[in-house]
Order: structure tokens, then C-alpha cells, then sequence
């Protein structure tokens, strides 16, 4: 049986999904996709700790359907901007799962990670699948994926 990770750009699928959707993502849906696929090792979604009640309730429903949720503090910049970038967390992560799974998937538009998909398919022989709104993921993220899936109407709320 294939051996599955997932990792969850959060913030990326959130705004990606709102501004070309108007809608949120579906992960229970995606959950059971690719489940049917292989056998999930790991999920893991890297999210904002804003300290809302409304994303407490979110991060508790990824974690019943089986993701571990890694937080880092929302930080609001002097000049009203925020900080929060998962990039090299994610990457790391990646990483050093790639040893132990035939598949990496990565929910993200984020074209920064187009290098660590050629690396992982590269030097670990992992498959590396990106789901990402069409209109918003970069060109060279899909590029480098093993297999792109775009997400549309069927993986949204």
C-alpha cells in the first residue's frame, strides 16, 4: 500500500480558495480522496495562532479527521502589515519525510516550493502532488509536481 504524507499550507488555501471561490476548502473531502489512494502516515496543516475562537474550532475539526496542527504566532507589524510564513517549516518537514513515503502531497500555490518538489522527486524517489487553485498557484509549482490537482467545486465547502 502506498505510503501518503500531506502538508497543508493553511493560510495559502484559505485566501486562494475565498478569493477565487468565495468559498472555503473541504478537507474532510480531501481526506477521504486520498485515503482511498494509500495509507496517510502523516497530515500535517501549518496554520496562524490568532487566538480567535473561530480558529480554535477549525484547528479542532482538522484534528479529528486526523491532521496535527503546528501553529506560529500572527505577528502585526508596525507599519499594519502581518507575518506568518510556514515556507521553511514546511520545507524541513518535507524533508524528512520523503525517507519514510512513496507520496508527498503539498496543498499550496506557493511557487517557492517548486525546487523542493524537484529535490524530493530527485534524490528520494518520492511522487509529489500538489493540490492548488488553477488560477493561483504558480506555474512552476505545477510544473514541478508529479501530478497537479486543480481544486475546484468538488473539494469545497
Amino acid at each position: 500500500m502506498k505510503r501518503i504524507a500531506i502538508f497543508v499550507d493553511v493560510q495559502n488555501i484559505y485566501y486562494t480558495t475565498r478569493q477565487a471561490y468565495n468559498r472555503q476548502f473541504n478537507y474532510r473531502k480531501l481526506w477521504q480522496k486520498i485515503s482511498a489512494e494509500g495509507e496517510i502516515v502523516s497530515a500535517t496543516a501549518y496554520a496562524i495562532h490568532r487566538n480567535d475562537d473561530q480558529q480554535k474550532k477549525f484547528q479542532d475539526a482538522l484534528m479529528h479527521i486526523g491532521f496535527d496542527i503546528k501553529l506560529k504566532p500572527f505577528i502585526q507589524r508596525s507599519d499594519g502589515s502581518a507575518k506568518g510564513d510556514w515556507d521553511v517549516g514546511i520545507t524541513i518537514d518535507i524533508i524528512e519525510a520523503a525517507n519514510d513515503v512513496d507520496t508527498v502531497v503539498l496543498l499550496s500555490g506557493d511557487g517557492d516550493f517548486d525546487q523542493l518538489l524537484d529535490k524530493i522527486k530527485k534524490d528520494y524517489k518520492v511522487s509529489a502532488e500538489v493540490y492548488g487553485v488553477p488560477s493561483l498557484t504558480a506555474n512552476s509549482l505545477i510544473d514541478a509536481a508529479s501530478i497537479y490537482h486543480p481544486v475546484d467545486e468538488d473539494l469545497l465547502l
